[in-house]
């Protein structure tokens, strides 16, 4: 019957999948296409890995045999990587066959015992560690997944459900996949990350896991920058934090937890020397122009609170490390900040904030520093900034050369353009406005 339905469906292929289509509909073509061509390139390069797996399993017991002395050789390790295609209870059946061979024609009981004992390590080795991590890298199911629908379809329809569990599963995983309402079977299944990476270092603090937030955050520097794990871990982690905090969603001694670990990890990672960066051979900016940075004094201002403040330290972190005179004012200090502001070419003043509950004391921040010092280069940098830049820089009525920055990168690519540069194209995520004047 087997043999009768895959010829049939091998010359009916063409309409069985047309039909299919037709099924699903017409509207839905580009979808259905790219789930059966996902499908078929999935299920294929499982059935390869399946038999080289299992004919190298099939050499590896041949030769065991050998090696020790048994009889017909060849003969077992054929028979142990065809019984293999039946996963978990097709290798005992193979086994079985060469250990009674040993028993029969050897005296004692140690040819046996090695038998038993290298056709179990085998097993053990390949069913445990190669299958699950080959199987799962080349299909796209996590390794957890297929231990676990092996188990259920076995349980549902016992050898057969052995054999199919892994592409009857693969098919579950492509209907998450393509279909919305079974999106849940893609993260159940699939072997992609589940958690962004910022939203894991962040659970991980919530959790007061302070290690292994640390590992999240080491092996993401391993690949990256650290100004890149700045504006696309730890400021967004930030960000959680702050919405969580004002919500009341986030108590006290967790907030805290969370931002003196935060400081302890900046701390730590500006102490680092460049070159222990894993793009050591990459500027540490991009768009940086460290002729034009060198030397230039720049005040860091938090808006409002440790939040603000801790992004602050990130700039000011980079900024140094471009030859930068940086000044770190703290929240308690901006009573006194006109004081120690002073005009010049070179010099800056950046207003850290992380929206959106910051647009009211960076308003006003904004205005102290225009007031005290009218001709000073302003920089707003509303970090991980979701709506428009121009509408946000029109609610902090911002005008003449001050700007708004929603990253470090950018904040750090406007401070090496010259002031009233109006020719120069921004970078990407930011813009240099010429609105009104600020609102009372």
């Amino acid at each position: 019957m087997v043999t009768i339905f895959a010829l049939f469906m091998l010359l009916k292929r063409e309409d069985l999948r047309n039909r299919l289509i037709r099924l699903v509909g017409t509207g839905h073509l580009h979808s259905v296409t790219q789930a059966l061509d996902d499908a078929s390139t999935r299920l294929s390069r499982y059935l390869l890995f399946l038999f080289l797996v299992n004919m190298g399993y099939g050499i590896l017991c041949g030769l065991i045999a050998y090696a020790i002395g048994i009889p017909h050789a060849l003969l077992w390790g054929v028979l142990s990587g065809s019984l293999r295609f039946v996963p978990y209870i097709g290798t005992p059946i193979a086994a079985v066959f060469p250990l009674f061979m040993a028993i029969a024609v050897f005296p004692g009981w140690s040819q046996a015992v090695l038998v038993f004992g290298l056709f179990v390590v085998l097993e053990l080795v390949i069913a445990n560690v190669v299958e699950p991590w080959l199987y799962g890298a080349h299909t796209g199911i996590s390794s957890f997944a297929i231990v676990v629908s092996a188990v259920f379809w076995a349980i549902l329809w016992g050898p057969v459900g052995l054999i199919l569990s892994t592409p009857l599963t693969v098919c579950l995983l492509l209907l998450g996949r393509y279909v919305p309402q079974l999106k849940f079977l893609e993260v159940l299944l699939g072997d992609e990350p589940v958690l962004p990476v910022e939203a894991h270092f962040y659970q991980r603090l919530l959790a007061l896991d302070q290690e292994e937030a640390r590992e999240v955050a080491e092996a993401y520097l391993k690949e990256r920058r650290v100004d890149e794990f700045y504006d696309s871990v730890l400021i967004p982690a930030l960000v959680l934090a702050e919405r969580d905090r004002h919500t009341s969603a986030l108590d006290e001694e967790k907030a805290n937890f969370i931002f003196q670990s935060a400081r302890e990890l900046i701390e730590e990672l500006g102490e680092r020397a460049p070159e222990e960066s894993a793009s050591s051979d990459e500027p540490a900016l991009s768009d940086a122009r460290p002729e034009a940075l060198a030397g230039m004094r720049i005040f860091c201002i938090p808006a409002m609170d440790d939040a603000d403040e801790l992004v602050a330290m990130m700039l000011g972190q980079l900024l140094t490390r471009l030859g930068c005179d940086v000044r770190q004012l703290p929240i308690e200090g901006q009573a006194t900040m006109s004081a120690e502001i002073t005009e010049g070419p070179s010099c800056a003043v950046v207003i850290s904030a992380l929206p959106p509950f910051a647009f009211g004391p960076t308003c006003a921040l904004c205005r102290r520093v225009a007031q005290g010092s009218p001709n000073l280069n302003l920089i707003v940098g509303l970090w991980s900034l979701e709506e428009n830049v121009a509408k946000a820089a029109e609610r902090l009525g911002l005008r003449g050369t001050n700007r708004v920055a929603t990253s470090l990168q950018d904040a750090v690519s406007l401070l090496g353009q010259p002031k009233g540069s109006g020719n120069q194209t921004p970078p990407s995520g930011m813009v240099e406005q010429e609105v009104g004047a600020a609102n009372p």
